[in-house]
């Protein structure tokens, strides 16, 4: 493992399980961290019946080096039960850039936790896959990504913040409200859903989507 190998470290779980790893990362000195509001994709109509309540998500952030990342999954999965029904999903995603005062907070939890925990976990299969389309349009995006094999995703409320002009002139319409579906998928399927998604909600729809994919290192929840 090489020394500057750093990670954003990701949890979307409910609320109640965000407040509780939200408590680990501040024990555990994470420099960097952001919460973030979400929704499931499942109707509350099979939630109720299935008996899981709400469909209310948080997603919390944090940037860690690689070592500590694969440390606080482990705490994540045990602590959370994150194998559990109605609980979350853990990963972390490879960073290959950073300011040199996040390095430099990075670098000092690095030290910190040094000797600590230095395993590492197996190479995993998962992509994240992200659709980013115009609000109101997630349930489409879920039709289709459902469609071609995929489980579930988590919906984020964004923001438009381009350039109208130069949107224009690729021939774009302009709508500020956006939606961002976030979706785990290995990659056997990704490809077919990334294409089922584009099909449907890409940018000759109404959606105006645009499609994209991230590589995992690690994961647990699954």
């Amino acid at each position: 493992m090489k020394a500057n190998a750093y990670q954003l470290l990701m949890l979307i779980a409910t609320p109640k399980l965000a407040d509780k790893a939200a408590e680990m990362f501040l024990k555990s000195a994470l420099p960097i961290q952001y919460r973030l509001n979400a929704k499931g994709t499942a109707s509350s109509e099979i939630m109720d019946t299935l008996g899981l309540g709400s469909i209310d998500k948080c997603v919390l952030l944090s940037t860690v080096p690689q070592a500590f990342g694969q440390a606080m999954l482990k705490q994540l999965h045990s602590k959370l039960r994150l194998d559990a029904v109605n609980s979350g999903i853990a990963f972390t995603i490879p960073l290959t850039g950073a300011s040199n005062l996040m390095l430099r907070m990075m670098e000092q939890t690095a030290e910190e936790t040094n000797g600590k925990d230095e395993s590492t976990m197996a190479e995993n299969n998962y992509a994240l896959i992200a659709a980013i389309v115009n609000r109101g349009f997630s349930n489409e995006v879920m039709d289709a990504a459902r469609a071609a094999g995929a489980g579930g995703g988590t919906v984020l409320h964004s923001r438009s913040i381009g350039d109208e002009k130069a949107t224009g002139f690729w021939g774009l319409s302009v709508q500020e409200g956006k939606e961002i579906v976030l979706i785990l998928a290995d990659h056997e399927s990704k490809k077919q859903i990334m294409t089922a998604i584009g099909e449907k909600c890409g940018m000759h729809s109404e959606a105006k989507g645009v499609v994209l994919s991230l590589p995992i290192d690690s994961v647990m929840g699954i």
